[in-house]
């Protein structure tokens, strides 16, 4: 049984165009689509994630999900959407994204079960290594005009005046490649609608046009919106780069953070697209948030949600311990439990100072640590008067004078935490 896709996106804010007859066409029993998604990594980042969820939302719905690796068409290069061509890689270093990628999509997609729509990863290097160039021209390029190539937008847009470098003929024959993957996928696996972001209409209608022409069938296509965040910044950007899902490239502790820290109006937005929490659930949550907006209800499920799913349930636990520490109630044990990269991205920008660890042999006193031996606070005698204010801690934990601060204050043998009332933080870094 299928249910309906197409109105599944519709709520969801997740459709931007449909080809006319693609949702009668779904709702005739199962059928295949592709997202095709570019290897220049060995990790997805949250700009992938549009695509991955329709593909999840679509095997929901009963049909079958494949999700297409462009390893040729990665050693090319899309010009939708791109200012300037990029660097083209090499086959290992392909076949290594691959193998990657399909590991983050497993957290996705049912690829395992015996399912009749278990999803499918391909890869249309398998296809196109053997294809000559010749033969590519003559069985292919003859059946698409150059006036149909240069009426597509992303090509317009790079041969226009603001465009310095132009486009190369590599590039340029980019919408003929990935059309004859969807016309190779409809010839080989019955597989009729092809799936992708806005920007990606053109070379998806290209190949629908090589179905009809070559494949004498018909080929379906939807798209959706590019997501855009309310205040005018890229989505899925930070200070530091791109949001990844691998944990080594943006930790779960950042990537808790990037959602958490979401506007109300991107929240309201995201929640719909990047989980799979029920309407009428969404609908409670958006009154809830609207009664309470202080409360940050949508941004905390969203990032639980997202989190969950990309990472784990304890890498969540983690994330939400360490964010405590810095905005709730936590303790010492609470501190000593954050691994060195996390203590590190939870300070991230406190003022530091180096330390000798011979400092610890005879405990170092309070007065050394605040301002002496680390310039935190600017006198001792600032120092004594905030000891006795009851207003410093040590890792979490409120001190007098006559501490000594000893190697039991480490954390991960290596840092302690000073803190001056409820804000003014200061790492002790022991060398």
């Amino acid at each position: 049984m299928t249910s309906n896709f197409v109105k599944e996106l519709e709520w969801r804010g997740m459709l931007h165009d449909a080809m006319p007859g693609t949702e009668e066409h779904l709702m005739e029993g199962m059928q295949s689509s592709y997202v095709g998604i570019d290897p220049t990594a060995d990790s997805l980042h949250i700009g992938h994630l549009v695509g991955v969820m329709m593909l999840r939302h679509f095997q929901l719905a009963g049909h079958k999900p494949y999700a297409l690796i462009g390893g040729a068409t990665g050693m090319i290069g899309d010009p939708s959407g791109k200012s300037s061509e990029r660097n083209l890689l090499d086959e290992a270093t392909l076949r290594h994204n691959q193998q990657a990628l399909k590991e983050q999509l497993s957290r996705f997609l049912d690829f395992e079960s015996d399912k009749e729509n278990a999803a499918v990863l391909v890869n249309n290097y398998d296809w196109m290594k053997d294809f000559s160039f010749l033969d590519f021209i003559r069985d292919v390029g003859k059946h698409i005009t150059v006036n149909y190539m240069m009426s597509k937008d992303s090509v317009k847009k790079r041969l226009s005046a603001e465009a310095k470098e132009g486009m190369s003929f590599t590039e340029f024959t980019y919408q003929l490649v990935q059309g004859y993957d969807f016309l190779h996928l409809y010839k080989t696996y019955n597989c009729t609608l092809q799936m992708g972001g806005s920007d990606q209409w053109g070379n998806i209608t290209t190949g629908t046009e090589l179905i009809r022409r070559i494949g004498g069938g018909k080929g379906y296509a939807i798209t959706c919106p590019l997501i855009t965040k309310a205040d005018g910044t890229k989505f899925g950007k930070t200070e530091s780069g791109n949001v990844w899902l691998d944990a080594e490239r943006t930790s779960p502790y950042k990537f808790y953070q990037y959602w958490l820290n979401t506007s109300d109006d991107d929240a309201e937005k995201y929640i719909k697209i990047f989980t799979f929490i029920s309407k009428s659930e969404i609908e409670e949550l958006i009154q809830q948030h609207s009664e309470a907006p202080h409360l940050r209800i949508l941004q905390k499920r969203l990032a639980d949600e997202i989190t969950v799913m990309v990472h784990s349930q304890e890498d969540l636990e983690n994330a939400v311990q360490a964010s405590n520490i810095l905005f709730g109630k936590s303790t010492s044990q609470d501190l000593k439990k954050l691994n060195e990269k996390t203590f590190l991205e939870v300070f991230d920008g406190v003022p530091q100072a180096e330390v000798s660890k011979e400092e610890l042999e005879n405990g170092l006193d309070m007065i050394g640590a605040l301002a002496a031996k680390t310039g935190f606070l600017v006198s001792n005698g600032e120092a004594r008067r905030e000891l006795k204010q009851n207003s410093i801690s040590v890792n979490k934990e409120k001190v007098k004078e006559d501490y000594l601060i000893t190697t039991a204050d480490l954390i991960n043998e290596k840092f302690v935490l000073l803190q001056k009332g409820k804000k003014n933080y200061f790492v002790l870094v022991f060398n």
